[in-house]
C-alpha cells in the first residue's frame, strides 16, 4: 500500500477551507497528502477550486456529489468534475423518490434527512439502485466513474437482507463501484475486511476514519444514542487498520482518502490531519 497516494477529504477542513480555500490547501499539501477529494458541502466554485489546488500541488481524482444534484444537473456536474481532473463522481448518501414521505411541520433539512435515511425500505434501495444504474451509464460515457460512500445506516437489517447488500446487488458493477468508509462500516458492526475479500472488484477507494474505543455497534445514523462513537485521530481509536490495508492491497483500490468526523474537541482540525497522515503513512510503509 506504500505505493498509494494518501488523500484527504475536504469535508475534514472545511470550515478552514470555506475562509481560506488557498491557504488551507497549502497547509494540507505542507503535511504530506498529495490528493484531495471535495465535499458536496464546499461553496468554493470549480474554476477557484481548480486554480488552488494548481497553486498547492494537489491532485483531486474524486468528488463527493448528491443524487438529486446528479439526476438534475447532471451535464453541469460532469463538466465541473472534468475541469478539476476528477475520474470519481462520488454519491455520499441515497435519496427517495418522494423525499415529502419524511417531512414533517416545522422540522429543517438535516431532521428531515435523519429520518429518510434511517426508515430506507427495500423499495427505495431497489429505487436508487435504478437510478444509480442510470446515472452511472451516462457518466461511464462521459469518460468518468459513478460511485458510491457507505455510512452506516445502509447496514441495518431489512428482513434476511441490508440496504448495502441490495444495492451491491442491483448496482452493474460496470457503472457503478464504491468508495468504503472503514470507519462507518465498523460502527455498523461489520468488518471491511470481509467485504473487500468477498467483492474485491467493486471498490476503488477508501475513507479512513478512527472512533473512540468503547462505542456500541449501531446503525443509526444522527442519533443520540448512548456510547455512540465519537471521532478520534487515526492510531488513537478502536480500528485496526492493518488487515483492512493488507485486504485492500489485494483490490483495484487507488486511493486512501482521510476523513476525521467532527468535532475537533482535543485540537484543530489542521492540527488533526497531521497526526492522522503520520499515523497512516507510517502503516502503510509497512503493509
Amino acid at each position: 500500500m506504500k505505493a498509494k497516494p494518501l488523500g484527504l477529504q475536504l469535508y475534514t477542513v472545511g470550515d478552514d477551507y470555506d475562509r481560506d480555500p488557498a491557504g488551507t490547501l497549502r497547509k494540507v499539501a505542507a503535511v504530506g497528502y498529495k490528493q484531495v477529494e471535495l465535499s458536496p458541502l464546499s461553496k468554493v466554485s470549480a474554476a477557484d477550486c481548480k486554480k488552488f489546488l494548481a497553486e498547492s500541488g494537489l491532485s483531486n481524482p474524486s468528488g463527493h456529489y448528491m443524487l438529486p444534484q446528479l439526476m438534475s444537473g447532471l451535464d453541469q456536474a460532469i463538466a465541473a468534475a472534468k475541469e478539476l481532473g476528477q475520474q470519481y463522481m462520488i454519491v455520499t448518501v441515497p435519496w427517495v423518490a418522494d423525499p415529502a414521505r419524511f417531512q414533517s411541520s416545522g422540522s429543517d433539512q438535516r431532521a428531515m434527512m435523519g429520518r429518510m435515511l434511517n426508515s430506507l425500505t427495500l423499495d427505495d434501495w431497489k429505487w436508487n439502485a435504478e437510478q444509480f444504474n442510470h446515472v452511472g451509464e451516462a457518466v461511464k460515457k462521459a469518460g468518468l466513474q459513478l460511485g458510491y460512500h457507505n455510512h452506516n445506516f445502509e447496514f441495518r437489517k431489512i428482513g434476511d437482507t441490508t440496504g448495502y447488500d441490495e444495492f451491491l446487488k442491483l448496482t452493474d458493477p460496470a457503472l457503478v463501484c464504491l468508495e468504503l468508509d472503514c470507519g462507518w462500516m465498523t460502527v455498523a458492526g461489520h468488518n471491511p475486511v470481509d467485504y473487500l475479500s468477498r467483492f474485491p472488484e467493486r471498490y476503488r477507494l477508501l475513507h479512513i476514519k478512527d472512533f473512540r474505543k468503547g462505542f456500541a455497534p449501531s446503525t443509526t445514523l444522527l442519533g443520540g444514542a448512548p456510547n455512540a462513537p465519537i471521532p478520534t485521530e487515526l492510531g488513537r481509536g478502536a480500528i485496526d487498520y492493518r488487515p483492512i490495508l493488507a485486504a485492500a492491497a489485494k483490490t483495484p483500490v487507488t486511493s486512501l482518502f482521510v476523513e476525521q468526523e467532527p468535532p475537533f474537541t482535543e485540537m484543530p482540525a489542521l492540527d488533526a490531519i497531521k497526526l492522522d497522515y503520520e499515523y497512516l503513512h507510517g502503516l502503510t510503509a509497512r503493509v
